[in-house]
């Protein structure tokens, strides 16, 4: 029998916050490697930059503590799958796709968090 053991995260380190307009976080994930994907959670459209998975990082990641580099976010009350840049720059419209991670604790508590910050 194999032994199956759940360990989430118990920290998580954001290291900067920054609050943007709804047009600039979907502007950033516009990228030469293709449209990355947007979180959306309580409210909050938000994306993250993770730390190399250095030695370092590892150890801290197998300890229950996630770093990420930066956070940038915005209020967006509704959920919905795909939002829609509409900008003459790039001959076009173009989709982001949307993940709704209501789901994740992690990412539940990092909302409630951020909403404190922004007050």
């Amino acid at each position: 029998m194999v032994k199956i053991t759940y360990a989430p995260a118990e920290e998580l380190v954001v290291h900067e916050i920054l609050p943007v307009s709804k047009a600039d976080i979907l502007r950033e994930r516009v990228t030469p490697a293709g449209i990355m994907p947007l979180y959306w959670c309580n409210g909050i459209l938000f994306s993250f930059s993770s730390l190399p998975m250095t030695d370092d990082a590892s150890k801290e990641y197998l300890k229950g503590r996630i770093h990420w580099l930066e956070v940038h976010y915005t209020e967006l009350e509704q959920y919905s799958p795909i939002l829609t840049l509409d900008e003459e720059e790039y001959k076009g419209k173009i989709n982001v796709r949307v993940i709704d991670t209501s789901i994740s604790e992690l990412h539940r508590e990092l909302t409630k968090w951020l909403k404190k910050q922004s007050r």
